[in-house]
C-alpha cells in the first residue's frame, strides 16, 4: 500500500523548521530553478522533475517513460553509456532516478564544490541522449525481467495492479508505471526516442537544489548549462478524469502465495487548492486515527486485540495530478478470511462514521504527525522531494508553509464529515488474493536495481 502523502506531510514540518532562504528562478527557456539553503553540512542535493509520467502515456505504450528513464543512463555524444554513474561515483556522490505515475526524476547528492558536475551531465542528456536500436533492445528485457520480479512473482503487487486497473477504468491512473507486458513486449526504440522528443525539454521540468549553496551562484551554474537549450513546444494537456463509480466493484485474483490478502480503494479528493481546500487535510487526519502509529485504531483493535490481522494499514495520496484514493490493505490471521478482516475494517469505518473522535484523539494524531517530521527534518533529499512533488504536480513548493496551519485547523467534525462522504459502498472497489499452491520448482527472477542503469 502507497502512503506517498503520509511522507510527504510528516516532511513537511522540518522542512518549515530547518529551511534556510529558499528562491525561485526561470530561465528563459522555460526551466524553473528552486533552490533551497541548508547550510549544516557541505552537501547539495540536485533534482530534475519532468512533468511526464504514466499519466500521459497513451494505450500501446504503457511503460514508455519508466522505459525512457532506463534509456537516459545511455549516454550522449560526451558522456558514452554507462559513464554517467561512473563519474559521479568518482565524484564521490550518489544518483539515482525514479518513474511515477505524474513526473520522472532523475537526481544527484555531492559534495557541493561539485554541482557543476550533475548540472553539465544532467543538461547534457536532456537534450543530447543516444538511444541506439542495440542499447534499446537490450535495456528492453531489463524493463521486462524488472517487471517480472516486481509484479508478476509479488501476488501482493499483482493484486495492486488488478485493483487499481478496476478503480480507474478510463483514467491513466489505472495502468501500471511499469506498463503491461503486452506492451512492453512490443515496444520499439522510436516509442522512446518520440518520448524523449516529447516530453524532455526545459519547459517541462524543474530543477530543485538544496544544500549547502549560494542561489545565485547555483542560478548562474544552471544558466551556463540548461540556458543554452531550447525550449519546445508541449504537446496539449487535456483533462482526464474518472466518470463517477456508481456501485461497489469486487475482484479476485489467483496466484501462488502462502497467505490471503485484502485491499479495498475508496474514490477521494487530491489536493487542488491548497490555500481553501479542507478535504484532503481532513482525511490526512481521518488516516492517522485508523493508521497513523502502532496505537491507532486498525492496529489496536484488529491487529493486537481482536487478532483478526497480521497487519493492516491505510494510504491516501492527495499530492498527484490525477484523482485520489483513500485505501485499506491487510493479510487476515491464521484461521480468519478475508471476509472476517473485510467486515472488521469496515466496522471500524462504520464507527467512526457514527461517533467520530474524540478532542484527545484529534489532538494526539495531529501530535503524532508532527513527531514524525523529526525524523524527516535532518534530509537535504526529503526536502528536495517535497519541493519536488508539489512542483510536479501543480502546485507550488510555497504551500509548505502553510501546511502546520491547514493541518492544526482540522476539526473533529470535519474528520467525521469525510469519512461518511467518501468512505461509501458505491465507491468502493475490493480485490482479494486467493492463494494458489506454489511451485518450488518456478523459475526464479532476479531484482533489478531500480533507477540505477
Amino acid at each position: 500500500m502507497r502512503r506517498a502523502i503520509l511522507f510527504f506531510l510528516s516532511a513537511m514540518l522540518p522542512a518549515v523548521a530547518f529551511a534556510g532562504n529558499t528562491q525561485e528562478f526561470k530561465l528563459d527557456n522555460g526551466l524553473k530553478l528552486v533552490v533551497q539553503e541548508d547550510h549544516r553540512s557541505p552537501v547539495v542535493v540536485s533534482q530534475v522533475w519532468y512533468r511526464a509520467g504514466s499519466i500521459d502515456e497513451f494505450n500501446g505504450t504503457t511503460g514508455v517513460a519508466h522505459v525512457l528513464e532506463h534509456m537516459m543512463f545511455k549516454g550522449t555524444k560526451k558522456v558514452p553509456a554507462g559513464q554517467f554513474s561512473r563519474m559521479v561515483a568518482a565524484a564521490g556522490g550518489k544518483e539515482n532516478a525514479f518513474t511515477s505515475r505524474d513526473y520522472t526524476v532523475y537526481f544527484q547528492q555531492l559534495e557541493k564544490s561539485r554541482l557543476e558536475l550533475a548540472m553539465k551531465l544532467e543538461a547534457d542528456r536532456m537534450a543530447n541522449l543516444n538511444m541506439s536500436d542495440a542499447e534499446f533492445a537490450k535495456e528492453i528485457q531489463v524493463v521486462m525481467e524488472e517487471r517480472r520480479w516486481r509484479t508478476e512473482d509479488k501476488p501482493q503487487a499483482q493484486v495492486g495492479e488488478q485493483l487499481m486497473s478496476s478503480t480507474f477504468q478510463t483514467h491513466p491512473y489505472g495502468r501500471p508505471v511499469i506498463g503491461w507486458m503486452n506492451d512492453l513486449e512490443h515496444m520499439k526504440a522510436q516509442d522512446a526516442r518520440d518520448w524523449y522528443k516529447r516530453w524532455y525539454a526545459p519547459n517541462n521540468a524543474t530543477l530543485v537544489v538544496v544544500g549547502d549553496v549560494d542561489p545565485q551562484q547555483v542560478l548562474r551554474l544552471a544558466q551556463k548549462y540548461f540556458g543554452p537549450l531550447k525550449a519546445q513546444k508541449l504537446p496539449e494537456r487535456k483533462p482526464q478524469g474518472e466518470p463517477e463509480q456508481k456501485g461497489e466493484r469486487r475482484l479476485v485474483v489467483k496466484a501462488p502465495a502462502k497467505l490471503p490478502y485484502l485491499a479495498l480503494a475508496y474514490h477521494a479528493p487530491s489536493l487542488r487548492d491548497p490555500k481553501n481546500d479542507w478535504e484532503p487535510y481532513a482525511l490526512e487526519i481521518l488516516s492517522g486515527v485508523l493508521d497513523g502509529n502502532p496505537a491507532s485504531r486498525l492496529n489496536r483493535d484488529l491487529v493486537r486485540r481482536d487478532r483478526i490481522a497480521v497487519d493492516v494499514s491505510v494510504g491516501y495520496d492527495a499530492v498527484n495530478r490525477g484523482p485520489g484514493l483513500f485505501e485499506f490493505d491487510g493479510t487476515p490471521s491464521e484461521g480468519t478470511s478475508v471476509e472476517d478482516l473485510e467486515a472488521a475494517i469496515r466496522g471500524q469505518i462504520e464507527q467512526l462514521k457514527q461517533d467520530g473522535i474524540s478532542e484527545e484523539e484529534l489532538q494526539r494524531v495531529k501530535a503524532q504527525v508532527i513527531a514524525a517530521d523529526v525524523y524527516q527534518r535532518d534530509s537535504m533529499f526529503y526536502q528536495a522531494m517535497q519541493i519536488g512533488m508539489l512542483e510536479g504536480t501543480g502546485l507550488s513548493w510555497r504551500h509548505l508553509k502553510d501546511y502546520p496551519r491547514r493541518l492544526q485547523a482540522v476539526t473533529a467534525e470535519q474528520v467525521q464529515a469525510v469519512a461518511r462522504k467518501y468512505l461509501v459502498d458505491d465507491t468502493l472497489t475490493v480485490a482479494v488474493l486467493d492463494p494458489q499452491p506454489i511451485d518450488e520448482n518456478a523459475p526464479k527472477h532476479k531484482e533489478v536495481p531500480h533507477g540505477r542503469h
